[in-house]
């Protein structure tokens, strides 16, 4: 019988309670089954009521709780984890009054003054994982007090409401551009400027992310035969994703491998094939110099999703070289447009 005990060289039976995170037995003082079966009720009745008037955690104990659980959580890559306790960080310089606060006394006015005031000072993706830590903090209080109590209150900042992120306004370089482009940042930038032009040009053909993939391309991930690359991703925390995957070598992509493989001369082709990590300064220039907007690193990305499309290959079969795991759904948020436009214009060819 739950919370019942008997100590067996005595037979006496004992009650069994767990109070924030003690346990506690007290003697029934009989060895009769049926009597302590009627005293463990009041035993109960004594240890619960005074379990249900335990306080709620401290918000900054759950905080720090929940900091325990990212630490710990083999699910979450490295990034990740910092990305939350950065929030967190964030939180109690935006909010360093809720830190004295208890769980329970929170209120959901509370969160929304706090959220009014912190929307207008930080991009929308920024504000939305925001309100998303503040949920795990107070989940974290509510699932300590629970556990102790056995009750469960509201999670108030559920009332926060998350806002609408837009999508971005790709403007990208027209093809004519984009090799005015690569032409202006292999000869304007120095002498790195033809590993910033074939950075830039790798990005473009083959639609990874900077950071977490094409850095950490190496010459043996070159698939010749089948004419693909193998995309690993970071050696320690892969890919976005956490899966490998292949992309094809288009034409464009091909020329440039030949090109970087041609310098080498007679060295075997190993190890990395970029020696170059950013070109952030040299997009700048080179794009105010062209009078076309700037672009980021991760713009080539879009770039090469929207030529594929605008080239006919279906979005579900951009969507996996690119990565994504949700068969396209993402890639038609995003470029689903210019699909419809590339019909469109596609129709106006078409005669009888």
């Amino acid at each position: 019988m739950p919370h019942l005990l008997q100590y067996v060289p005595s037979s006496v039976y004992y009650g069994r309670i767990k109070v924030r995170g003690k346990i506690i037995r007290d003697s029934l003082n009989t060895d009769v089954w049926t009597t302590a079966k009627l005293r463990l009720i009041d035993f109960l009745k004594k240890h619960k009521e005074a379990r249900h008037s335990l306080d709620t955690p401290l918000f900054s104990e759950a905080a720090e709780a929940l900091k325990s659980s990212l630490k710990t959580d083999t699910r979450l890559k490295p990034r990740s984890v910092q990305y939350r306790l950065d929030c967190i960080t964030k939180m109690e310089r935006t909010w360093p009054e809720v830190w004295k606060l208890r769980i329970g006394d929170i209120k959901a006015k509370d969160c929304q003054v706090w959220a009014s005031k912190l929307q207008g000072r930080i991009a929308p993706q920024y504000f939305n994982n925001m309100v998303g830590t503040l949920r795990m903090i107070i989940a974290a209080g509510i699932a300590a007090h629970r556990e102790e109590t056995g009750d469960t209150i509201e999670n108030v900042a559920m009332e926060v409401k998350r806002v609408r992120i837009r999508p971005k306004d790709l403007t990208l370089p027209e093809p004519d551009h984009f090799r005015l482009l690569v032409t202006n940042l292999r000869k304007k930038s120095g002498g790195w400027g033809p590993r910033v032009a074939d950075l830039v040009e790798f990005l473009a053909y083959s639609g990874m992310r900077i950071r977490t993939e094409a850095l950490w391309v190496n010459w043996e991930d070159v698939d010749w035969n089948r004419k693909e690359i193998i995309v690993r991703g970071d050696p320690v925390t892969a890919t976005k994703n956490s899966e490998f995957r292949r992309i094809p070598i288009i034409k464009d992509m091909e020329s440039l491998l030949g090109r970087l493989k041609a310098k080498l001369g007679t060295q075997t082709a190993t190890g990395r094939i970029l020696s170059v990590r950013r070109a952030h300064e040299s997009l700048a220039r080179a794009c105010k110099e062209l009078g076309i907007p700037r672009l980021t690193h991760h713009d080539f990305r879009h770039l090469f999703a929207t030529r594929c499309i605008e080239s006919g290959v279906d979005i579900p079969t951009v969507s996996r070289w690119l990565g994504h795991k949700d068969g396209g759904v993402l890639a038609l948020k995003t470029y689903g447009h210019l699909r419809n436009e590339h019909s469109q214009a596609m129709a106006q060819k078409v005669r009888f």
